[in-house]
């Protein structure tokens, strides 16, 4: 059962995503928060697996929240809610280490892989949100996509089909199996892809796969 923790601060919005969430039976809802400041304090009171924080909210926002309950719960995956004009929010975000990006429009099926995806220890980019990341963080997207190709050119191949798996929200058990192999190998070489790419988690070597073509960002499936 992955426990979740949801923080909003709209009653309505946080009802809607309560529902979708019912609807999975691996899922439980342990808490809710209408603030970011309740949202850590409910982190911390009932340890969830995953916690889905809304990026505006008062008192405390979904982006200072996320970083404390990162620093006090490291093992906790977060996960941002998004609209498209949040957007430019996204690399503080990456900073802290969120796990997961969805959109609040998005389809219900994204919301329920997302959680899925994040609480198995991978990363999860709604394909949308991806696009608009890589735009967002672009500047001159051939720049960035010159340089992201040059990171992945220091890895092997088989480091590189790791990536792409990754990259689509992928964990290390789901990675294994379809490339026959133990979840330890896999995670020696996630471990070596973020080394050699620099990254801090495996949100940003996504990040980097789809600015390199690895992965097409509005082609992708969500995945679980």
């Amino acid at each position: 059962m992955i426990r979740v923790l949801l923080a909003d601060d709209e009653a309505m919005i946080r009802a809607g995503v309560a529902a979708i969430l019912a609807a999975d039976a691996g899922i439980e809802v342990v808490a809710e928060a209408a603030d970011g400041r309740e949202a850590v304090a409910q982190a911390l009171a009932t340890r969830p697996d995953v916690v889905l924080l809304d990026i505006r909210m008062p008192v405390l926002d979904g982006l200072a929240a996320g970083a404390e309950i990162r620093r006090v719960l490291p093992e906790v995956g977060v996960i941002i809610l998004t609209t498209f004009g949040e957007d430019a929010y996204i690399e503080r975000a990456l900073g802290f280490g969120a796990s997961g990006f969805l959109l609040k429009a998005g389809d219900p099926r994204e919301l329920l892989s997302g959680i899925h995806a994040v609480a198995d220890g991978a990363a999860f980019l709604s394909p949308k949100v991806a696009s608009r990341v890589i735009a967002r963080l672009s500047g001159g997207a051939l720049t960035r996509g010159a340089a992201a190709r040059d990171r992945i050119a220091a890895l092997t191949a088989r480091e590189r089909e790791v990536l792409t798996h990754l990259a689509t929200g992928l964990s290390n058990a789901d990675i294994a199996s379809r490339m026959f192999v133990v979840e330890g190998t896999v995670k020696a070489h996630v471990s070596t892809i973020l080394t050699r790419l620099g990254a801090r988690n495996r949100v940003q070597a996504a990040i980097t796969a789809y600015e390199a073509g690895l992965v097409g960002g509005e082609s992708e499936e969500p995945s679980r």
